[in-house]
């Protein structure tokens, strides 16, 4: 039989707020979040509602501990956590907790994750659930926040050497819009798999 405080603890959710540092004008989002999901539920979060496509490795920092993918090495930097293994509800202190977080070590795209107001969730709602946000994030391999600048610098200046291989490459991608719909998508299919945990956690017992 499952207790009333399992139950409990996989309805409250929390407002998780994302910022990729040094971009200007800021790149963010906030998004709805439930506090049960394990830390790897979490960087799927970030990556589908940034629009990162998971190419490369990452890690999430919470107050000097590191959590990310099982590693048979540390390669001399502190050991880490398994983040499939730790839930997000057993990482937050009371009130605001801010968590690090870093995709691609070669290009460093380093995030700030704000969560904050824990709650309980809509009964009838799915989470998670996109809030908010602006602008799109950087492609995949553009050398960090300095490439990524230097790329749109390249693609409005007609003299710049690389300017026609910059603006092939860039093609349509526009910095300043967001296209909610992928996110939303991706975020209902993340939904939907908790929703069908949900169902065999609260399913009542049988004889």
């Amino acid at each position: 039989m499952t207790s009333s405080r399992a139950i409990d603890s996989f309805s409250e959710i929390a407002t998780l707020r994302i910022e990729l540092k040094d971009s200007d004008p800021l790149i963010w989002r906030i998004v709805e979040v439930p506090t049960s999901i394990t830390l790897k539920v979490l960087h799927d979060i970030v990556q589908v509602t940034m629009g990162w496509l998971d190419y490369h490795l990452w890690e999430l920092v919470i107050e000097g501990q590191a959590y990310g993918l099982p590693m048979d090495e540390d390669w001399g930097a502190a050991p880490r956590k398994v983040a499939s293994r730790v839930r997000l509800r057993d990482v937050l202190s009371s009130g605001t907790t801010t968590i690090d977080y870093t995709y691609d070590f070669g290009d460093s795209w380093e995030h700030r994750l704000v969560v904050s107001d824990v709650r309980r969730g809509d009964p009838g709602g799915a989470y998670p659930r996109f809030i908010a946000g602006e602008r799109d994030c950087p492609p995949e391999d553009c050398g960090g926040i300095p490439g990524f600048y230097e790329m749109l610098e390249a693609r409005t200046d007609p003299a710049h050497p690389d300017h026609s291989e910059i603006s092939e490459w860039l093609d349509e991608y526009d910095p300043d819009a967001l296209d909610v719909f992928p996110i939303q998508i991706a975020l209902g299919r993340i939904a939907a798999r908790r929703n069908a945990a949900a169902k065999r956690i609260i399913k009542p017992a049988t004889d």
